[in-house]
């Protein structure tokens, strides 16, 4: 069913509130999705602080070229959705998540990250990311791998000397 003149406005204006209160947009190509499958990863990406919306190709790019961002604008294609969120990886590592999951039908396009368009390879580096709470434990391990030779090191010459 055609949408009216006042109808798209208010989408464009809703997509601009989304635009404007994210700090990364994930733009996503869900062809050929079953409408069970799309509603687990709404839920799933809800769950994790992510907002996701579809809308019109032209209706997104309308509302993507009023706000000026640096770079070229990833060609969108396809059935095309819009994960988005205040986390600045977490709507790229969620998508990326279900892009494993569903590999024929859910991919990442490109993205919107900290006011620059970043192209698909650019997006799923970004997913690639680890969860802050994984990057603590990496970060606590660099740290304690130092110490704990020296005192294993320091064991072992009290063994020795005993």
């Amino acid at each position: 069913m055609a949408r009216t003149k006042e109808q798209k406005k208010e989408i464009i204006e809703k997509l601009g509130k989304i635009i404007d209160a994210s700090k990364s947009l994930v733009f996503v190509n869900f062809h050929g999705l079953k409408v069970a499958d799309a509603s687990a990863m709404r839920r799933q990406l809800k769950q994790d602080g992510v907002g996701y919306f579809v809308a019109k190709k032209t209706l997104t790019e309308k509302a993507l070229e009023a706000k000026k961002f640096s770079g070229t604008q990833p060609t969108l294609v396809g059935e095309s959705g819009l994960a988005y969120g205040t986390d600045l990886v977490a709507p790229a590592r969620g998508v990326y998540e279900f892009q494993k999951k569903f590999k024929d039908q859910v991919s990442i396009v490109g993205g919107v990250f900290d006011g620059k368009f970043m192209a698909k390879e650019e997006m799923t580096a970004i997913a690639a990311i680890p969860p802050l709470q994984t990057l603590y434990g990496m970060f606590v391990n660099v740290v304690n791998s130092p110490i704990q030779g020296l005192v294993i090191a320091l064991d072992s010459i009290s063994k020795k000397k005993s």
